[in-house]
């Protein structure tokens, strides 16, 4: 359980601090969260952050209260979960253990939750969606699909709520009513983007809706990026549908390479832009191709489970015939009859092999006999 003292002090540092703020992330593994807020209340030297910073956190700290924000939290139901929860997302903790990306890194100090869901209930097994903004009908099309076939297998989708690819997998998970989370760049009291409030409000009856920021914080480009660890980090493997060679979910792919996950990736048509960037995914091997959300279930299981079914076209009669009978099938004309020494010639097979192939054809329908000639039956 979280010492309350810990929680307070992880509230306060999120405030004062960016989330994936690198030099915070190191002092807080150093130190503990709690002696890092101390240090910075007494306006002591912390070590690895600049004078200029502690100056500027020194004036900010004047105007955090921890204790209110948690009871505000509360009341508009929302939580902080944090390291030491039942709750709290053990996978995050990986991001403590890989190189920052873009000057950001390291596991959250907590995230504000809100929604029924537990993110413990919501861990495992999860899977990321996440693709372009800018998604064609093709696109939308497969991530809904694919969102819909995991959550019908009881696995938690998890994305971001933009518009596009994101939209897309969280409509296929609650179409099925399954489990899904939503991963913001604001507070969790803001909708953003605005259009998607109904959408925002339905993942909270059903699922939840997360983020690193405190209520009322608005959204950046640098807290997308920072956002988009934690999508990485919180599932076991991440799908990319439709991303551009500049897209963001291209970052979110970044992270889960560094976290070990999963990484796969959706092909789209190859004269289409917002494919191109997952096209170089797979050709790099590094995203294995994915179509539906079975070939997602098989990566994510253990050897031999979840298989897949190999796709195969349609099986026809004549596929059942050996190599021998279907060369000389071929050699029957399809109208005018040919005569035995004729089908033989053209077969390169002896005219009594052929002879006795050619009678049971007839018995299985495919050639018939006229006048000792012989022709494909009309409907072999």
């Amino acid at each position: 359980m979280t010492a309350p003292g810990d929680r307070i002090a992880r509230v306060a540092l999120g405030r004062l601090f960016e989330p994936g703020d690198t030099r915070l992330a190191r002092l807080v593994a150093e130190l503990g969260a709690g002696r890092v807020y101390e240090l910075l209340q007494a306006e002591q030297d912390v070590r690895g952050i600049s004078a200029s910073v502690s100056r500027d956190v020194a004036a900010r700290l004047q105007g955090v209260r921890p204790e209110r924000e948690l009871e505000a939290a509360a009341e508009a139901g929302v939580r902080f979960v944090c390291p030491g929860d039942a709750e709290w997302p053990c996978r995050l903790d990986d991001l403590d253990h890989v190189e920052p990306l873009q000057g950001r890194g390291g596991a959250p100090l907590g995230l504000w939750v809100k929604g029924r869901l537990s993110l413990a209930e919501a861990g495992d097994p999860s899977v990321s969606v996440v693709g372009s903004r800018s998604a064609t009908s093709y696109g939308t099309s497969v991530a809904s699909k694919i969102a819909a076939g995991l959550a019908d297998s009881g696995v938690t989708v998890i994305s971001g709520a933009a518009f596009g690819i994101d939209q897309a997998a969280h409509r296929g998970a609650l179409a099925m009513r399954g489990r899904t989370v939503a991963v913001l760049a604001c507070g969790v009291d803001r909708a953003y983007p605005a259009a998607h409030k109904e959408l925002l409000d339905y993942i909270v009856d059903v699922g939840a809706v997360v983020s690193e920021l405190p209520l009322g914080c608005s959204p950046t480009r640098f807290r997308f990026l920072s956002r988009n660890r934690v999508i990485a980090a919180l599932s076991r493997g991440t799908v990319v549908v439709e991303a551009a060679v500049r897209s963001g979910a291209l970052n979110t792919a970044n992270w889960a390479q560094r976290l070990s996950r999963v990484l796969m990736g959706v092909p789209g048509p190859v004269t289409s832009a917002p494919s191109e960037g997952v096209h170089q995914l797979i050709r790099l091997s590094n995203a294995s191709l994915v179509t539906n959300a079975d070939d997602v279930l098989e990566l994510l299981s253990p050897p031999g489970a979840n298989l897949s079914v190999e796709t195969r076209g349609q099986v026809y009669l004549r596929d059942r015939l050996s190599a021998r009978e279907q060369q000389i099938l071929d050699a029957v004309p399809i109208s005018r009859g040919a005569s035995l020494d004729s089908v033989a010639r053209v077969a390169g097979i002896g005219a009594a092999e052929v002879a006795v192939a050619l009678s049971l054809l007839r018995g299985r329908g495919f050639v018939e006999e006229a006048g000792a000639r012989w022709r494909l039956a009309t409907a072999p």
